[in-house]
């Protein structure tokens, strides 16, 4: 008997046809719908496997709902919807999709920089507005990137792609991270900085931290009094990585210069979200990783994944290697 599996949400047919060779599987399948919770916690009563997204909360409440789970399967590279020590102490299996999503969510990020320094939804807008009268010396100037100052909190994967990109725009690149790495110093020109320092160095912050304890709310009032005005903050890591409220301050007072975000406290924001609303930010709904190639590789490594554990092998992918 193959064993049963609840998807959260509707899957890649290539995907969704590898599953159901190996697995019995139910799926929710409402086009872009997150599951309802009570749907999720009934669905799961007699599984051994999960496939799920960011969306999906996996803590106690959901571990006594399916007390036979042996793998839970997250499509995405990070894994803060998973209380993970939960589920180890129950000998679950947490699994994710690393490195699949850097270069892709690296463009997005440094789409999103120069969205952000040169105003381009903002200039959009004015001309389908019928804004646009005439040529002006200052009209809609933004911020030159090419030779500015990008420092970088956070220098994984992502960081270092995103490093990689600047480089082509002959930007200084600062960074900090909780480790310091010499090589990639090396191999790639970025120069350490204290977490302060970068800050009062950079012209754009690009955030690429995981969400744990010490990176929530990292970024709050006095880091942004920290900040040069004319600074730019873009996040396409973790929305409670940065206080928003704190922003929003920061951006009405301009103190510092503009935000482009891909992530928020929660998804998804209102469309009358105070901070998203404003003239100096640029807000995207969390696009990091979509794309069409992006998107069927996660799926497929969350797939293989939640395979590989309930044959018996050792996900490639494992999160909490003591279970495994």
């Amino acid at each position: 008997m193959k064993p049963r599996v609840y998807v959260t949400r509707k899957m890649p047919a290539s995907v969704l046809s590898r599953l159901c060779e190996r697995l019995d599987v139910d799926i929710w399948d409402v086009e872009d719908e997150p599951v309802p919770r009570n749907v999720l916690l009934k669905s799961v009563a007699g599984v051994e496997g999960v496939l799920c997204l960011l969306t999906d909360r996996i803590d106690e409440e959901f571990l006594r709902s399916a007390p036979g789970v042996r793998v839970v399967a997250n499509t995405a590279v990070g894994y803060d919807n998973i209380d993970v020590a939960a589920c180890t102490r129950r000998g679950v299996m947490v699994t994710n999709t690393p490195g699949v999503l850097t270069e892709t969510t690296a463009d997005l990020a440094f789409g999103l920089l120069l969205a952000t320094a040169r105003r381009i939804p903002e200039s959009e807008q004015v001309l389908l507005n019928g804004e646009w009268k005439t040529w002006s010396p200052m009209f809609l100037a933004g911020l030159d990137v090419h030779g500015a100052t990008l420092g970088i909190a956070g220098l994984g994967r992502i960081g270092e792609a995103v490093a990689r990109r600047a480089r082509g725009f002959s930007m200084r690149l600062l960074y900090w991270d909780k480790v310091r790495k010499p090589s990639v110093e090396q191999s790639l020109g970025v120069k350490y900085r204290s977490f302060d320092d970068l800050l009062r160095e950079s012209d754009f912050i690009t955030v690429h931290l995981p969400l744990d304890a010490e990176t929530r709310g990292l970024f709050g009032e006095r880091e942004f009094g920290l900040m040069r005005p004319a600074a730019v903050l873009i996040n396409t890591a973790r929305g409670p990585i940065v206080q928003m409220k704190a922003l929003y301050d920061a951006l009405v007072a301009r103190r510092i210069w503009a935000a482009g975000l891909d992530v928020y406290d929660a998804d998804p924001v209102p469309p009358d979200d105070p901070v998203a609303n404003l003239d100096n930010v640029v807000a995207l709904p969390h696009i990091g990783s979509a794309t069409i190639a992006t998107r069927v590789k996660m799926a497929s490594m969350a797939a293989e994944n939640l395979i590989a554990g309930l044959s018996g092998a050792t996900p490639p992918n494992l999160v909490n290697g003591e279970v495994g």
